[in-house]
């Protein structure tokens, strides 16, 4: 008999109930300062990330090898026979590959480890859809087979207040930074099929870039149905008026709302509104 175990790392942004629900085993990447480190979505919450910037941009870390290496013998004892694990973008970090070295210390038990080539809920979508497979006892093969399917009808996009985070922390990728920030141009980004950033389109204004990503939202969904998620991180105001338009679109046959991990935060800065959409 087959026991398959769903883990996935703390930028996923699931919120406790659908960890719960799907009985997923969350590997926590880390907020280092100076002085101090802090467990992402554990002991630190995204606005104290925010409101610290001004005194120190703290960096991040991976999940530490100990604690891949613990999880998986724990799910060994507990009797797991297959474990899918669903990343955060290799793209963006080096938590797919941190998994991957740690299974090889474990042949006994057969690994999926999947790289979602996004991040928070584009990542945290896959995660759902595979825990409803695993509850509806799909088995591992068939699911192992799904996961690249899931992963094509889900698209992010995000904009930010300001890039500099994300230079700074050197995750810009294929985004085009200053020069638009003089003049205001705000870029909609998203992931391409390398799993990085990119420039999906630019728009004047912090404002008109947020109704953008409600036009992208009715032009994916044109025709079909789908799942949304509406994110911030630092700004939930104004996502939460997004959030409002969004859940009355027609073809929106679930709308989700979230705050961003705070290890994304790190990167981002406050101030971001994102989007994720899922095409049934």
């Amino acid at each position: 008999m087959e026991k398959i175990a769903l883990v996935a790392d703390s930028t996923c942004d699931l919120n406790k109930e659908e960890i719960e629900k799907y009985d997923v085993q969350i590997l926590p990447l880390k907020i280092v300062y100076k002085d101090r480190e802090y467990t992402d979505r554990v002991d630190i919450k995204p606005q104290e990330v925010y409101d610290n910037m001004k005194k120190e941009v703290p960096t991040t870390s991976l999940p530490s090898m100990e604690e891949i290496d613990s999880l998986f013998s724990r799910l060994k004892k507990e009797g797991y026979t297959h474990i899918i694990a669903i990343t955060i973008s290799s793209g963006l970090s080096g938590t797919n590959n941190s998994i991957r070295i740690v299974s090889e210390r474990h042949p006994e038990l057969n690994f999926e480890i999947f790289d979602s080539k996004a991040l928070s809920l584009g990542a945290g979508a896959i995660v759902m859809e595979c825990g409803e497979m695993i509850k509806e006892d799909k088995g591992f093969d068939y699911i192992v087979k799904q996961l690249p399917i899931i992963r094509e009808k889900i698209k992010v996009f995000y904009v930010l207040d300001t890039l500099k985070y994300l230079m700074k922390g050197g995750r810009i990728g294929k985004v085009s930074g200053s020069i638009g920030e003089l003049l205001n141009l705000k870029p909609i980004i998203s992931i391409n099929s390398e799993g990085i950033y990119y420039t999906y389109t630019k728009v004047r204004g912090r404002k008109k870039s947020i109704n953008k990503l409600y036009e992208i939202i009715k032009e994916t969904l044109e025709g079909k149905t789908g799942k949304t998620w509406v994110l911030h991180g630092g700004a939930k105001e104004e996502a939460q008026e997004l959030y409002e338009k969004v859940k009355n679109i027609p073809n929106t046959i679930r709308a989700g709302f979230s705050d961003i991990s705070p290890v994304a935060g790190v990167h981002t800065g406050p101030g971001l509104i994102g989007i994720t959409i899922m095409k049934k």
